[in-house]
């Protein structure tokens, strides 16, 4: 499983490191940079509330 990221859809809300802070982490300004490409089976739940909790749709799980 694969998280991705579309940084131009990302507004710095920060939810999805809430949910997820060993995938994804906060720059300076708040925007949301990955820490891994690849999901570890055992971080997968994580990883979807961590698309999920953006409000615009900048995350998105793949499989």
């Amino acid at each position: 499983m694969k998280l991705l990221l579309d940084s131009t859809r990302c507004q710095g809300y920060g939810l999805c490191q809430e949910h997820a802070p060993e995938l994804v982490e906060l720059d300076e300004w708040g925007y949301a940079k990955l820490i891994a490409l690849a999901v570890e089976p055992a971080a997968e739940e994580a990883a979807r509330a961590c698309a999920d909790s953006c409000p615009n749709a900048a995350l998105r799980v793949e499989k």
